[in-house]
């Protein structure tokens, strides 16, 4: 299973794409998805259905969900394999767990590179910090689980992930600014800024803004050059 929730959430099992089929079945696999191989409570899926049904509904559309997901993942598995929906999506107590069995997540991608640029940047090696934590920029392809109209938990987790790529922004600014890639930098900014993938008002936005405030601080105070170059340049 490959999952990507860094952008309009998609969960794709065995090559085949999965649509829920109702909005309370969409919000529960994002909602898994989010945090894919770890037990969700039950209690946190119908807290977050709370937002669309009643209550005192919440249990029921909760396992109503869960049902017709694993009647998509049989669709998507097809006859004969050895993988079963409920081994997909499976019943733990306490909760219910998305298996993605070894296969292709986001988050993990984005978690793996940003950890490899902080390294870099921690052994003085501006280049390779440079180009690891811009591989883990360019995974996002929008607002984390753009599209969904998050309930409390999913809000949280929603500003985890936005926490995480602001700090990932930073670093490869002021790894590309160590580089003295300033006029680099500062076109890579606006492209990013234009790219519609923040969420309006959030903290991604903000922090690019920061971000192209701190190369132009810092392309003011290069150091003109000194004589000898002056002369070589004239010469």
């Amino acid at each position: 299973m490959d999952i990507e929730v860094l952008g309009t959430p998609r969960v794709i099992e065995n090559g085949v794409p999965i649509t829920a089929p109702t909005p309370e079945s969409r919000h529960v696999l994002a909602v898994l998805a989010a945090c894919p191989d770890r037990v969700v409570p039950v209690s946190v899926l119908a807290d977050e259905l709370v937002r669309r049904v009643p209550p005192e509904h919440a249990h029921a559309a909760l396992h109503t969900a869960v049902r017709r997901l694993r009647e998509r993942f049989a669709e998507a598995l097809g006859a004969g394999s050895v993988r079963t929906p409920e081994a997909v999506l499976s019943t733990r107590p306490g909760g219910y767990l998305l298996d993605t069995a070894g296969g292709r997540c986001d988050v993990r991608d984005f978690e793996r590179e940003a950890g490899a640029g902080y390294r870099a940047m921690e052994r003085g090696d501006h280049g390779q910090a440079a180009a690891r934590l811009r591989r883990a920029l360019d995974l996002w392809t929008g607002p984390a689980l753009d599209g969904i109209d998050a309930g409390t938990w999913l809000r949280g987790r929603i500003a985890c992930l936005d926490a995480d790529r602001v700090s990932v922004l930073g670093q490869w600014a002021e790894a590309e600014l160590a580089l003295g890639r300033h006029r680099e930098l500062r076109l890579a900014l606006a492209v990013l800024r234009g790219s519609g993938t923040g969420r309006p008002g959030g903290a991604y936005l903000a922090a690019l803004r920061r971000a192209e405030a701190r190369v132009e601080a810092a392309r003011r105070i290069r150091p003109a050059p000194g004589p000898s170059l002056t002369g070589a340049v004239r010469g």
